[in-house]
């Protein structure tokens, strides 16, 4: 299995309110994605003290062999993260209301467990194609889930950045859980809304098929976002299996 974690500050934010990155133990790997709510205080503070939690937690998980495990170890660990932003945010007033999306892959050498919260997305390669695995938690996904904007108007809605749901913004948070197979040549891309909303899903399937290796894929994403404005922090994890480099190599 191969990894890569990149960051970008972009070309207009003063500073990076992203975090993520690619945890390695006996159980497989851990890969995260958060974003610090842009116009809220500290949302920098927010995905790095997210990251900070689950990096230690994975680091001590024990032995997971099943998906339910998986899923069962990210619900858990996801709302602890919770309430820690959450009880601090209480005790900081400069870090009143901050908050974080986040998108998180447990990866094993069988089956990828994925849970998500807010904007930031996970996307897989296969020998099906290229799609979207998560469910964005903003208000202008709604309104096309519920048939009352086209998905052509949500690219350009001006509301498009609101987010129904975030991590430490509640006492504890709903978040959407998933497991899949992760076979042979697939690949897992993790990324923040910095990506998403500059690159199409057609660009990112290219880049993807075209480059030869993980960490080009990584920088070529980086640059089109970057060439296509960089408004936004930009994020992104790439994972790729395969079963002959089974063991782990990563790139950060």
């Amino acid at each position: 299995m191969k990894a890569v974690f990149r960051t970008d500050r972009g070309k207009v934010r003063q500073h990076n309110e992203d975090n993520g990155g690619i945890f390695e133990t006996e159980n497989g790997f851990l890969c995260i994605v958060a974003d610090g709510m842009g116009g809220h205080r500290a949302g920098d503070v927010a995905s790095s003290m997210t990251l900070s939690y689950l990096k230690d937690s994975w680091s001590q998980a024990e032995k997971i062999t099943t998906p339910e495990m998986a899923e069962a170890w990210l619900k858990e660990n996801i709302q602890k993260a919770n309430k820690n932003l959450y009880d601090h945010a209480a005790m900081h007033e400069k870090c009143k209301g901050m908050g974080t999306t986040l998108v998180a892959a447990l990866c094993t050498d069988r089956f990828s467990t994925i849970a998500n919260i807010g904007d930031s997305r996970c996307y897989i390669n296969n020998e099906s194609g290229f799609k979207q695995l998560t469910e964005d938690h903003s208000l202008v996904n709604e309104l096309v889930r519920t048939g009352q904007i086209s998905r052509e108007d949500a690219m350009h809605h001006p509301r498009k950045n609101v987010l129904l749901r975030a991590l430490g913004t509640e006492p504890t948070v709903d978040m959407d859980v998933l497991t899949i197979v992760f076979e042979e040549g697939d690949s897992l891309l993790l990324c923040s809304d910095g990506l998403s909303n500059k690159v199409s899903e057609q660009d990112m399937h290219a880049v993807i098929v075209q480059s030869e290796s993980i960490e080009d894929q990584a920088e070529r994403l980086i640059s089109m976002a970057n060439d296509n404005g960089g408004e936004d922090n930009i994020t992104l994890v790439l994972l790729q299996y395969n079963s002959d480099e089974r063991g782990g190599s990563l790139s950060c």
